[in-house]
């Protein structure tokens, strides 16, 4: 679960945009048809076949394919990866209404309505360099002190950040890089002048 969060996308989108209506209708139709657990293992390798695969990124990303072509191109390779029929079905669907360049929000949403669902709390953390796995487990403490239990933490580098990090949870933004700490000198130097 955490690798497709990890992997899909970097944004998860608003509530109530396109691709929470798409996870939405999958979770749903996962879940009637008693396949949700099945469901979200395969998204979960969808996200991350796609982040892995230049060819499939640029499947899903490229307006110039035609809309057939695309379906085709984009069942037949994850039917040679061994994917249900629910999945396969939700991809074509995806395809058919010209929505494969949201593909990647869709499989980030649905990672966060699955989250959501089994009160996980996503943290999305960005950092100028990668975490060690000893930062992550201070972080995680950190985080599990502040009260939030559950944490999934999904990293992201931007190294345009030079330093510290900032933490995503739902609407709250805890910002420590060293470029919004830059920026606010940069402000308060101006107002003094």
């Amino acid at each position: 679960m955490a690798s497709a969060q990890t992997s899909a996308s970097n944004t998860i989108s608003t509530s109530g945009g396109l691709p929470d209506r798409y996870a939405a209708a999958l979770y749903a139709h996962a879940a009637d048809q008693h396949q949700l657990d099945e469901v979200v293992e395969q998204v979960d390798a969808l996200g991350r076949l796609i982040a892995d695969s230049a060819d499939l990124k640029r499947l899903v990303r490229s307006p110039l394919i035609d809309v057939n072509s695309a379906g085709k191109a984009i069942r037949a390779a994850l039917e040679s990866q061994g994917f249900g029929k629910t999945v396969l079905d939700f991809v074509g669907v995806v395809a058919s209404n010209r929505r494969l360049s949201a593909l990647q929000n869709i499989i980030a949403a649905f990672a966060a309505l699955v989250a959501a669902k089994r009160g996980v709390v996503v943290a999305q953390v960005e950092t100028a360099h990668p975490l060690t796995d000893v930062q992550e487990q201070q972080l995680r403490a950190r985080l599990i002190e502040a009260g939030y239990g559950n944490v999934n933490i999904v990293k992201k580098v931007d190294p345009s950040l030079l330093g510290g990090l900032v933490v995503r949870i739902g609407a709250r933004l805890f910002d420590s890089s060293l470029k919004s700490r830059l920026q606010r000198l940069q402000y308060a130097m101006k107002g003094a002048a």
